[in-house]
This record gives C-alpha cells, sequence and structure tokens, in this order.
C-alpha cells in the first residue's frame, strides 16, 4: 500500500512517513498542495494523510475536492486544533474520510490509517447485493449509489456505513455496533461519528434528509435501513 503525506512541516511528515514505512507501507511525501497534487497523479496513492493549514495559498481542504474529483482514495485530514462536529461536516463535504490531531501520535497514527484502509477492502469485498426501488439504487458489489438514475458519491467511510444498515435492513444497530463495524474499535469512543456521517448520508440519499424514509433514528438506540415498496414521491 502507498500512502502520500501531505504537510508543511517537515519533522511531522518525515517522522510520520519513517514510521509507516517501519510498518511495511510506501510513502510519498509533498510539503504544499500544488505537490500534493503533482504527488498525487503521479504516484496514484492509495491514501492521503493530507495537513488542513499549509503554506502556499491551497489548503487541505482545495486539495480534497480536487482529489475527490478524480478519485474515491481515502483521505485523512491533519488538524492542529481540536475537531468538533462543524470541522467534521466541513471534512466530510470536502471528500475526507478521516481527522487526526497534531501533535501526532505515530501509533494511533498507523491503527487509524489501517482502520480506514479496512473499510475500503471490506466494502470492496461485499457480497453482491443490489437493491433498486426506483428512486434509490445501491450496488454493493459494484459499490454504486444512485439517485433518480444520477450517481450519487460516497466516500469509502459512508459507503461502508450504508453497507451495514443495508445488510441488517429493518432491524436496528445500535450505535455502539456501528462505530465497531464501520470505523472499528479504535473509534469505539467517538460517540459523534454516526450522527454526523448519518446525516451527511441523509443528505446525499434521501428526498427530504430532515424527514428521512430509508435511514431512520430510534432515539438513544441506534438506526435502522427501512426498504421501501414503491418509490418516494417526487411531488
Amino acid at each position: 500500500m502507498k500512502v502520500l503525506i501531505v504537510d508543511d512541516e517537515q519533522g511531522i511528515r518525515e517522522a510520520l512517513g519513517r514510521k509507516l514505512q517501519r510498518e511495511g507501507l510506501d510513502v510519498v511525501l509533498a510539503e504544499d498542495g500544488a505537490g500534493a497534487l503533482r504527488a498525487f497523479h503521479s504516484e496514484r496513492p492509495d491514501l492521503v494523510v493530507l495537513d488542513i493549514v499549509m503554506a502556499g495559498g491551497m489548503d487541505g481542504y482545495t486539495v480534497c475536492r480536487r482529489i475527490r474529483d478524480l478519485a474515491d482514495t481515502p483521505i485523512i485530514m491533519l488538524s492542529a486544533q481540536a475537531i468538533t462536529e462543524d470541522d467534521v461536516v466541513e471534512g466530510l463535504n470536502a471528500g475526507a474520510d478521516e481527522y487526526l490531531i497534531k501533535p501526532v501520535r505515530l501509533n494511533e497514527s498507523v491503527a487509524r490509517i489501517n482502520a480506514v484502509m479496512r473499510r475500503v477492502q471490506i466494502a470492496t469485498n461485499e457480497t453482491d447485493q443490489v437493491y433498486d426501488d426506483g428512486y434509490l439504487n445501491v450496488d454493493l458489489h459494484r459499490r454504486q449509489v444512485y439517485v433518480k438514475s444520477k450517481k450519487v458519491h460516497l466516500t469509502p467511510t459512508e459507503f461502508k456505513l450504508l453497507a451495514v444498515l443495508m445488510e441488517n435492513a429493518g432491524r436496528v444497530v445500535a450505535q455502539r455496533d456501528l462505530l465497531e463495524q464501520v470505523w472499528g474499535r479504535e473509534y469505539i469512543d467517538d460517540v459523534y461519528y454516526p450522527r454526523v456521517y448519518i446525516s451527511q448520508l441523509r443528505r446525499k440519499i434521501e428526498q427530504d434528509p430532515s424527514n428521512p424514509l430509508y435511514i431512520l433514528t430510534e432515539h438513544r438506540v441506534g438506526y435502522r435501513f427501512e426498504k421501501q415498496l414503491r418509490p418516494p414521491s417526487t411531488d
């Protein structure tokens, strides 16, 4: 696996790069947004670790959006401050999958990078399963989602979340179970993740995210995916 690390602080990118190399990964380093995009085009990494605030006029969110226009490659954002739910939403809107907080703890970074890659691998290997009610079409095997015949982009994490809910259609998946199945044991205490990601997923697949039909909340318990017998009304 090849990882692109983008950070304008030389000490951080080189320390994390050495740690990942010791873990058996190939590493590519870039110090700014322009270098990150050049490296992404030439090296085609399997995962990107991307600093948010960088010198050079192009921040991490801009780089993230440009990468997302090209590929579904998992992206982990590096932040110098504590992450709020608003930060997570902004990152999701840009196409990010995950956050890491500076100062970088190398062992935690490796664990989270491995967790993100497991999501991609698990999602890619889902059994052949297709859902189509005329409005929402999901092919778990091909990892494709369409709403009203228009393809919808989901990040690897969003797709894995949808897949877990669909595989348990009609049954409530507890929040803790979602954290473990989608994000991994490393995230078991990140209790706000399901709520934020569910909100983002609804915006992408529900006709009315404030009155969802597919992804329903069971208050203080979890979430469930509800199949529809007919397409939602578009009136």
